[in-house]
This record gives C-alpha cells, structure tokens and sequence, in this order.
C-alpha cells in the first residue's frame, strides 16, 4: 500500500528537501534501483489559467514523461496523462500543458520519467502542487521579484541556500511572477567571494558557472544551477510561476545587434548569444508556448474577474542602447518596439479584469545607466525623450481610452520601493496616476537607491536600500526583498506589501479599485 503524503508534510518537506519522493512500485533490487531514470532538478508549474498549467521536469536520460493530478495530495482516483519524450535535443527537459483541471482548485500533480529502452523502469514520482485561476471574484494572492545568483553569490549552504525562495514558500501564494535575471550568464561564481564589511562567501560551484555563457550547453548549465538549491526545488514543487527575462540571461545591458568588447567572451555577436540564451529560458521554465511563435515572451495570464496580468519584454524589441535623447520614435528608441506596444495597448484595452497588472523587466521612472548611455527608459529629468516617447504612447492611450486601475510590478534595481507616478508631478500631463512596485533582489547583492527621473512624476513612498557607502551587500546581510500583492474578491480591493527574506512586511498600501 502507498504511503499517504499528508498536506503538512507535503509543505514540510517541499520547503527541506525539494521536492516530495513517492517510491516507483516494483522495483526494489538495488540493480533496477541503478537502472532507472532519475529527476535531478525537482518539478515546476507554470503559467496557470483556469483549466490547468504547464508541468515542467527534467530526466538525467532519454525518457517519456508522465503525468499524475488528483484534487488531494494522497491521490485517490488520480488522472494519468502521458507525456512528451525528453530527449537530448531539448536537454532531456520536457513539459506539458494540463487543460482538464477544475477551475479555482488547490491540485496536486506527481511526475515521473519511463526509460525509453525499458518500459519497467521508471523514475520515482516527484510530487507538486499548483493553484488554477478562478473564474470569478475570488481572493487572489501572488508575489512577484526578480534577481537570481547575481555579483557571484551563489549557492552557500552553510548560508542556508537560496534563502528567500524559503520565505516565499510560506506565504502559500496562487503564483509568482518572476521579474527576470532568473540567472547571472554573465556572472561566474567563484568558489570563494570575499563580502562588503568582511567575511567570506563560499560558493557551490559547477562547470557552467566557471565562466561567462557562451554555448547552450552552458546557458542551461546556469538554470541547472540554481535548481540545485533545495529552497529552489521546494518553491517550485509548491507555486506556479511566471517568468519573463531581462538582461543577465544573455549578458549585461544587451541589445539586439550588439556586438560584446569583452575579452572573457569568444563569442562576440550578441544576438547569437541571445538566440541561445533564449533557447535555454524556454528549455528550463514552465512557459506557455504561444502557438504563432513559441519564442515569444510576452503573453497575458487571466486570472479571475480581478485580475489579468501583462508580461512584458523590454529586452527583444529594443533599440541600441544610446544618450536616449531622441524627440521622435524610431527603430532606434524602441523599447517594447511598435508591434509589442500596439499588442499591449490593444490586450490593455479589451481587458475586463478590475486590476491590469504590467509585469515589467524594469522600472519606468529610475535612471539605470548603461556607461554613458541609457539602459532603460530614464534619460533624467525633462520631456519624454528616446525610449520614454514609447512610454508616454502607452501612458496617453490608457487615458484616452480610460483603462483603469494598472499597476506595475517589477524588480532590476536590487532594492525594495513604491512609487506613484502622477501628473501634477510630470513634464508629461497626458496620463492618470498610478503605482509601480519594486522587489528583489531574490539572491544577488543589494545596490541602490537609483535617481527619479521627473518626466513621468515619480514620487517615493517607500525604499529600502542598504547602508550608505556599504552597496552589493551579500544575500546574507536580509536585503533581499520581494512583494506580495492580495486582491480581496468580494470588493476588488489590492493590497501590496514589501517583504525581506525572513518574510516580515516593510511596507503595505491598499488601493480601491475606480
């Protein structure tokens, strides 16, 4: 008779171990033991809606996935659906979008690999569980931040791992959106970094992450990585995630076209390294698949009558990164480029969720340098200029066409803040007030604050960032941030909440729907 894995359980061990084991039946001598498939990275979710998920997992060989869901954690009268081949092509990952779940259900769902050459030997079942989208006025509660294994702080157990993925667990959230820079490409570890304010950061270190990523090999080597942290493991067994990308997982500040003066890269052109980086995003992540054009990462996830969330790109589309000083839009100030920007506003438009919330890359209304040039939008203060003249269509377009209630969340800058952006503020007039929010880092040194640009009329009304004089403060030293967003069903109304890696709330602000 299997064991029931009781809920509690369940949470204890997906937060310890990562992941929760059910033994393969049959199969107890130690010479099949040897012979099985194995899972060596966990399972994820990803992208839910209403109907179900994505289930993501990894074989160590070639190896059929397979797919159990039950709506209790000790599978009585489970659905078992059979699975896509993991084969050496996609790196042995494999993934498969449910589309028969009950909608607004807590599910659980357990995965295992079926060896090709021998269908006897099985892997042993790694157990998750996912939260599907309601339909309609439903409590809702996701968390979103951003930044992992950044400024060469890796995995360092005696640190306690990749810690704030732990504090996330508990929150016990319907999702999370990850705000990008899911990994460093850009960043080797080193075994040992000596740390701001002295001590030493002793890094588990692996062969992808010995240097910069170049071949795909070693861009799925750094996701690989982090799926060693059993923090990691356990949060993803446990919360569908949303992901979207930035820079680091590619290279530093990049562009399409760019070409790297960098002597730790053999591989100068940017948009193959970017071509390869993207690969490994879609191989590693539980994304939804876009029928047209499976490598797109914009996308829009429904959920519920509240809420309806806007993942961005502002990497793909991107002109090259200049002085940003432009006063008319061209190729060269895009940002989300025209045709993702048409899509936003059109997606933005047709919306009838209460909240929009935009899951951005970056802040809007913070100058991030790149050298002398700009990296995002923010040129410093004045009219809208080079990137921002996109900005201020879509700022404008919400206004005439009076979409209410968008929020933006984001992470980047390695702090934690909350602005609100307003016109009586603003160089810029043509818009109505609104929030961005700002998380992370997730595991990275901690930098900040960054300068206010006033052509949107940004106002802080929160911040933590670390000591003055003491930045890329180590994960260590608690300043790592994320943000945990509640949306009340029965009135619609949002609270958002900063949190640090122990879980305990800086700061919250309500907001009533219009």
């Amino acid at each position: 008779m299997k064991p029931v894995v009781h809920r509690r359980e369940f949470l204890r061990r997906a937060l310890t171990g990562g992941a929760v084991l059910v033994g393969a039946p049959g199969f107890g001598a130690p010479n099949i033991l040897r012979s099985r498939p194995k899972i060596p990275y966990g399972v994820q979710s990803g992208d839910p809606r209403s109907d179900g998920a994505v289930i993501w997992s990894r074989s160590d060989r070639p190896a059929r996935l397979w797919v159990e869901t039950a709506a209790t954690e000790d599978f009585r009268n489970p659905t078992r659906i059979r699975g896509p081949e993991a084969l050496e092509v996609d790196d042995f990952t494999a993934r498969l979008a449910l589309d028969h779940l009950p909608e607004g259900q807590e599910c659980f769902y357990r995965v295992w690999f079926e060896d090709l050459d021998d269908r006897r030997a099985e892997s042993e079942r790694v157990v998750g569980r996912l939260v599907t989208a309601p339909e309609g006025r439903s409590d809702v509660t996701f968390l979103w931040s951003g930044d992992t294994a950044g400024q060469g702080f890796g995995i360092d157990e005696s640190q306690g791992g990749m810690a704030t993925y732990a504090a996330m667990r508990e929150e016990a959230p319907d999702f999370f959106i990850h705000s990008g820079d899911l990994i460093y490409a850009d960043a080797p570890l080193a075994s040992e970094l000596a740390v701001t304010g002295g001590g030493v950061w002793k890094n588990l270190v692996t062969e992808a992450k010995s240097k910069v990523a170049e071949t795909l090999d070693e861009f799925r080597g750094n996701y690989a990585y982090n799926l060693l942290d059993q923090n990691v493991r356990g949060f993803n067994a446990a919360v569908p995630q949303i992901v979207q990308w930035d820079d680091h997982e590619t290279v530093n500040n990049w562009y399409p076209g760019e070409v790297l003066d960098d002597p730790r890269y053999q591989v100068q052109q940017v948009s193959l390294l970017a071509a390869r980086a993207r690969r490994a995003f879609f191989d590693y992540t539980p994304i939804r698949r876009h029928e047209a054009r499976p490598d797109r990462v914009h996308r829009v996830l429904r959920y519920g009558s509240h809420l309806d969330v806007f993942v961005v790109d502002f990497r793909s589309f991107r002109g090259p990164n200049s002085a940003n000083l432009q006063t008319e839009m061209s190729p060269q100030t895009a940002f989300l480029g025209a045709e993702q920007l048409h899509w936003l506003q059109q997606e933005l438009k047709d919306s009838r969720a209460t909240w929009k919330v935009i899951a951005a890359d970056m802040p809007i209304g913070l100058v991030v340098p790149d050298g002398d040039a700009a990296e995002n939008g923010a040129n410093g203060d004045g009219p809208p200029r080079g990137r921002e003249l996109e900005i201020a269509a879509l700022l404008s377009f919400l206004q005439r066409e009076a979409v209410r209630n968008v929020v933006f969340v984001t992470a980047d800058v390695h702090y934690a803040a909350a602005h609100r952006y307003d016109p009586d503020r603003a160089r810029f007039k043509e818009f109505d007030a609104f929030h961005e929010f700002v998380a992370g880092p997730l595991h990275a040194g901690t930098f900040g604050p960054n300068p206010l640009d006033d052509t949107f009329g940004p106002a802080v009304l929160f911040q933590k960032v670390p000591p003055e004089g003491q930045a890329n403060l180590p994960p260590s030293a608690g300043f790592q941030f994320y943000g945990k967003v509640t949306i009340e069903g029965a009135t619609g109304g949002m609270t958002v909440s900063l949190h640090d890696r122990s879980g305990e709330s800086l700061y919250s602000l309500t907001l009533d729907p219009s």
